[in-house]
């Protein structure tokens, strides 16, 4: 009896056992006592946790908070779709055999225009083999507004597009200024005029003029 209690502290047993728990009872584990904590909240074995069901190569990345590493099941993943021209959200849904609705639940977008002020889409993994061997990021998505695990089915991260869209290029700010003005219903000079006062920010832009026309609305001029 003594000797299987010395055995749940020692340090190498009690990693050996982790290795092969899920996250769930690792979780768990982490809540017995002080050594258990620092055992099981080690990043290498809530990585390891985070792979094994879905015999992942490599994580790449830390996340902002050390409760990713909770769930592991199949939504935790998205595959990056780096949009090009003719793309739209009801193709890249027969592309990658999922659902509209979960498109753009994932990346939070009301409407299919959204498609238009971004370079890329994250997209729901809807055959889980795909992550058989593979190497994933973990990234902050600006526009989805959540960290999730990043395949990129081919190439790596563009840091660029994971970031906020501040406009760089003439023709991505096209892009931008024509979403803006089917999603305000303005002219070309009104959506500009919002872009530049929101930092380059298309979102930022959109609450700008929501804001004004809230106020019009108030002081009874619309």
């Amino acid at each position: 009896m003594n000797s299987n209690i010395e055995a749940l502290a020692c340090k190498d047993v009690l990693r050996t056992i982790f290795e092969n728990l899920p996250l769930a009872d690792l979780a768990r584990a982490a809540c017995v006592c002080r050594l258990w904590f620092s055992l099981a909240s080690d990043r290498d074995m809530q990585t390891r946790a985070f792979r094994s069901p879905w015999k992942l190569k490599e994580v790449i990345g830390n996340p902002s908070s050390s409760g990713f590493w909770r769930d592991n099941g199949l939504g935790r993943f998205a595959i990056s779709h780096r949009l090009a021209r003719g793309d739209s959200v009801a193709s890249l849904a027969v592309k990658y055999s999922v659902q509209v609705m979960d498109i753009k639940r994932l990346n939070n977008m009301m409407s299919d225009h959204g498609i238009y002020s971004r370079t890329r889409l994250l997209i729901p993994v809807s055959n889980p083999d795909l992550l058989i061997g593979s190497t994933c990021y973990i990234e902050l998505d600006a526009y989805a507004n959540r960290e999730v695990a990043v395949l990129y089915l081919e190439g790596g991260p563009d840091l660029m597009v994971n970031c906020p869209n501040r406009v760089s290029s003439d023709r991505g700010k096209r892009r931008i200024i024509d979403s803006l003005k089917r999603s305000m219903q303005v002219d070309d000079g009104t959506a500009q005029y919002y872009l530049s006062v929101s930092d380059g920010d298309p979102r930022a832009a959109l609450m700008e003029f929501s804001e004004d026309l809230r106020w019009e609305w108030q002081s009874g001029l619309a």
